[in-house]
């Protein structure tokens, strides 16, 4: 399985601010930029905290996209994958709709109740890990069920999860013009952080892209 994490930062790597709001970092042009990973993708992974800070709908925005994608023999959308180990996903969430297939990945020691309710209202759910999702488990069974690309958009949990357990292959991050601030503000890798054996990435490429930087690593 590929892994592509992308993610947009202020220039001193906030994701968003200390309300863990929606923050527009990037512009039109990145917007376009992301919807074309996301079509390229089969599917799109995010955190628990984004689905219920911003609940996204995490579809394509571009007809033409949408329309390649058919075109091809693919969805229409690629799938919507929600790290979500508790199972606290709100049954009404926008990623639960019908335009396309939505993986839940949970815990088992998600309660049993909560999973039958997720499944009810739509979701496929995959157990994976004790207490916390594991995502090595959880991507050996989506790549069973034919996901090849996913596309990792946050946030800054997963996606240091994703760097502590070696699974990320290729990391885009636009760098936006503006300053955030806040020792509360989530970065774009959160968890515990790393003491030694840092990761350490390839630079592959530098691109102006709206107002900022696009840098694109080799993982």
């Amino acid at each position: 399985m590929h892994v592509h994490v992308n993610a947009a930062t202020s220039v001193d790597g906030k994701l968003s601010s200390r309300r863990r709001e929606q923050v527009m970092i990037s512009g039109d042009d990145d917007f376009a930029r992301v919807d074309r990973i996301r079509a390229a993708s089969d599917a799109v992974l995010v955190g628990i905290g984004t689905v219920l800070a911003d609940d996204p709908h995490l579809t394509l925005d571009d007809e033409e996209l949408v329309a390649e994608r058919a075109e091809n023999g693919d969805s229409p959308h690629p799938a919507r994958v929600v790290a979500d180990s508790q199972g606290r996903t709100p049954t009404d969430a926008r990623i639960l709709d019908d335009i396309a297939t939505t993986y839940l990945l949970v815990s088992e020691d998600a309660p049993e109740a909560r999973r039958r309710e997720l499944e009810a209202a739509g979701a496929t759910l995959v157990v994976a890990g004790s207490e916390r999702v594991s995502f090595p488990a959880a991507f050996e069974a989506l790549e069973a069920a034919g996901v090849e690309r996913v596309m990792v958009e946050g946030g800054g949990e997963i996606i240091f999860s994703l760097f502590d357990d070696d699974l990320v292959d290729e990391l885009t991050l636009y760098v936006g013009s503006m300053v955030i601030g806040g020792r509360d503000a989530p970065t774009l890798a959160d968890g515990d952080g790393f003491v030694s054996d840092f990761p350490r990435l390839s630079l592959r490429d530098v691109e102006r892209v709206d107002d900022g930087v696009l840098l694109t690593y080799d993982c």
